[in-house]
């Protein structure tokens, strides 16, 4: 039984919503967020970046003090306002043939800790408690933790209800990304939603593991420092987007290596050779079209690996992964790639122009060899997750990618 609850959002003022929303900072050039901060005082990315002002760049606990202090001022100057009623907000994201609708909302880490709230990849220690030390520091949480549940026919019908009312806030950003949200206050509507998801056994995160985790790290920090914990308190829950998980759209990783450890192209096929079939398609380009089949750039050809299941046991849902098959038939075996997050020999990318930006990398001379597969689905991700198992880094790209402080999760006093 999913547990979530509503708050009171900060948000921007109705006038500054398209100025102030941004999208993830990392996504960002330096370039580009140069350009923001130098032309739009009212962008969320001042709060992230708070030496900008003094052309300095800060790091570590200066500038969590400093992002705070920021957070504070657009407080202060009424770019940011806190909602008066807890509520739920729907947000919808269209582009292209793409569309998603859902629930910002706070869920519970206790869910989180209890796998209500499951996960499937890995999480970096030293990065939960640097985030988690963030946290606890500029007091907010601006971007959402993505997470699908199950369709449920009952849940969409008080969601298309209530986006027949006027939306608090709607603009399309220059990527064409149309973003919609309304506020969802009234208390029976609120009760309905929560009776609906405790009819939900599971949530899935889908994007966000470092976040949940330093989140659920916060929270035990808090209850231990807190002699009057009560179970109730903003630390208790992460701020999350769900939606149903027919509307989530996965994408594969691509993957690139620099050399072939040693070996040469027609040694290195005849090793493939154990645990493939194997076809040269010459320069015409060849994308692989079901699970188990992999493309390969190599030597100026492309080739058509199709995997000898009578060689591979697919024994478990982690090692009928694509993702898991070629780490460990070629990259770790063949390759001695070890460590597929942090080994600077191979490189990921995705998108519908990676493969010939994959072949011009390889062409130039930057790698030697570049695997494509076929993307992951749902219910992959979710027999990973029921199983307690964790995928491969970057097994996938999952879209929507939301932006940051259309809703804002307060950790603390907003007062100065």
């Amino acid at each position: 039984m999913a547990v979530i609850q509503p708050f009171k959002a900060i948000r921007p003022a109705k006038d500054k919503v398209p100025f102030v929303a941004s999208r993830s900072y990392e996504e960002y050039s330096k370039k580009e967020l140069d350009c923001v901060l130098n032309y739009n005082p009212f962008s969320f990315l001042h709060i992230l970046n708070p030496g900008y002002r003094f052309n300095k760049a800060v790091s570590g606990m200066e500038r969590f003090k400093l992002v705070h202090n920021r957070y504070l001022e657009f407080l202060e100057d009424q770019i940011l306002l806190k909602d008066n009623e807890e509520s739920f907000y729907i947000y919808r994201i269209e582009k292209n043939n793409f569309n998603c609708c859902g629930i910002i909302c706070a869920t519970s880490t206790e869910d989180y800790r209890n796998s209500v709230i499951k996960k499937h990849e890995n999480t970096i220690e030293r990065r939960e408690k640097l985030f988690a030390n963030y946290l606890h520091v500029v007091k907010f949480k601006a971007e959402p933790i993505l997470m699908i549940y199950p369709d449920s026919s009952e849940i969409a019908s008080v969601i298309a209800s209530e986006i027949k009312n006027i939306p608090e806030c709607h603009f399309t950003t220059p990527d064409s990304v149309t973003h919609t949200l309304w506020k969802l206050s009234k208390e029976s509507t609120i009760k309905q939603l929560q009776m609906e998801f405790g009819k939900v056994n599971s949530l899935y995160i889908a994007d966000g593991h470092h976040r949940s985790a330093s989140s659920n790290l916060l929270s035990r920090i808090e209850q231990k420092k807190n002699p009057d914990h009560t179970g109730r308190e903003p630390y208790n829950f992460i701020m999350s987007y769900l939606i149903p998980e027919s509307e989530i759209k996965i994408f594969e990783f691509n993957r690139m290596v620099r050399d072939l450890n040693g070996l040469t192209p027609e040694e290195f096929l005849v090793k493939l050779d154990k645990f493939y079939r194997i076809k040269n398609h010459g320069n015409q380009l060849y994308r692989p079209g079901k699970k188990h089949h992999f493309s390969m750039y190599l030597n100026g050809s492309f080739y058509s690996l199709y995997l000898r299941k009578k060689v591979y046991k697919l024994s478990d849902a982690l090692n009928k992964l694509d993702t898991q098959i070629l780490y460990k038939t070629i990259l770790e075996p063949i390759l001695e790639i070890k460590d597929l997050r942090n080994d600077k020999r191979i490189q990921y990318g995705h998108g519908k122009r990676n493969v010939l930006k994959m072949k011009d990398e390889i062409d130039s001379g930057n790698f030697a060899v570049g695997f494509g597969l076929v993307p992951l689905n749902v219910d992959e991700i979710k027999a990973i997750a029921d199983a307690g198992l964790v995928m491969p880094p970057k097994s996938t790209y999952i879209e929507p990618k939301l932006r940051s402080a259309l809703a804002i999760y307060d950790l603390g006093s907003t007062e100065t």
